[in-house]
């Protein structure tokens, strides 16, 4: 069993940075791959970006790359996500998965994680 908690989210305006932290708890984390979603109203949860359990690959979703880095600290049991350039269109809920998967395809979808936090609100002004 893996519990995950989301933190760092915010009001930022449109430029403004936000890092999203998900701590987990448990002697497993780096047994996980891991990876953030978000959900905005009305729409559905959507990828965001995963990273491998060690960390030395990751992958992200068209509509973030260049300006989101996602990192895990396996000392710390936590991931994050570095958001920078932030965008109305950013808005949404984040969430943080666990995922017994290893490629990055298959972490690109919902279906692929076992584990996921509360989520944690992320607002963009413009």
């Amino acid at each position: 069993q893996v519990q995950l908690v989301e933190s760092g989210g915010g009001l930022v305006q449109a430029g403004g940075s936000l890092r999203l932290s998900c701590a987990a708890s448990g002697r497993t984390f780096s047994r996980y791959a891991m990876g953030w979603f978000r959900q905005a109203p009305g729409k559905e949860r959507e990828f965001v970006a995963a990273i491998l359990r060690t960390g030395g690959n990751f992958g992200y979703s068209d509509s973030v790359k260049g300006r989101f880095t996602i990192t895990r600290d396996n000392a710390k049991n936590t991931v994050y996500l570095q958001m920078n350039s932030l965008k109305p269109e950013d808005t949404a809920i984040y969430y943080c998965a666990a995922s017994g998967a290893n490629t990055i395809v298959a972490l690109a979808t919902t279906q692929s994680y076992n584990y996921w936090g509360q989520g944690t609100q992320v607002t963009v002004s413009s």
